[in-house]
């Protein structure tokens, strides 16, 4: 039912976005049927591409752990065995989070765009526990990059920032697909880069220094 209801919700923003446009419905109908045509011979192909390629592939904390997969999952645990499932204080805590969400989104619609802009956005501030810190870092990196490009030239960061960003979309999910080949072929890469703490850095050079005694 969730499927059913995002697809008709994606449905009617594309018509939307086609009425804005002044897109022919019959085109924009005509190409809904073969985008969900393909859908259905692309994705499957692409799970099993991942799946052969990635043995990790939907563990916490591996490159694709599938967070959807895991919320879909809890979601069909907690409608078979009821709140009883859910951990300790679970409720407590959506409660408590969901009444400062109503908060906060009142601050910031009744300070005006003048002050709001500096109170976070709850949605946004979930996002990270959803799919890792990872994203969020990146997230930061290109507003950061973003925000002194409008501070050099604001005209031009307006102009060409959605068309950067939507290369960026494009190029990063693309190179999921040939990344996916070169792991199903075993392809090792040459250099291997990872962040250690102190403590865990200072153990691996110990061992390091005891393979070359």
């Amino acid at each position: 039912m969730m499927n059913i209801v995002s697809t008709a919700s994606d449905l009617t923003q594309d018509f939307k976005t086609g009425y804005m446009t002044l897109t022919s419905p019959r085109s924009m109908f005509v190409s809904q049927v073969i985008g969900t045509a393909m859908g259905c011979i692309v994705s499957p192909c692409v799970f099993w591409l991942f799946y052969k390629a990635y043995d990790t592939l939907g563990h916490q904390g591996s490159e694709y752990p599938a967070p959807y997969a895991i919320v879909f999952r809890n979601f069909a645990i907690l409608g078979v065995e009821g709140f009883s499932a859910l951990p300790q204080h679970c409720l407590t805590f959506c409660f408590v989070f969901f009444v400062a969400s109503m908060v906060i989104n009142g601050i910031r619609d009744a300070v005006g765009k003048k002050w709001n802009r500096f109170i976070p956005i709850p949605m946004a501030m979930a996002i990270p526990f959803y799919i890792g810190g990872s994203f969020a870092i990146d997230v930061c990196v290109g507003s950061l990059m973003l925000y002194v490009w409008r501070r050099m030239n604001k005209a031009k960061a307006d102009a060409y920032g959605s068309a950067i960003a939507s290369g960026l979309i494009c190029g990063d999910g693309i190179w999921t697909l040939p990344n996916s080949i070169l792991a199903l072929a075993r392809v090792k890469p040459p250099i291997c880069m990872k962040f250690l703490s102190r403590a865990t850095d200072a153990r691996v050079d110990a061992f390091l220094q005891s393979i070359k005694m």
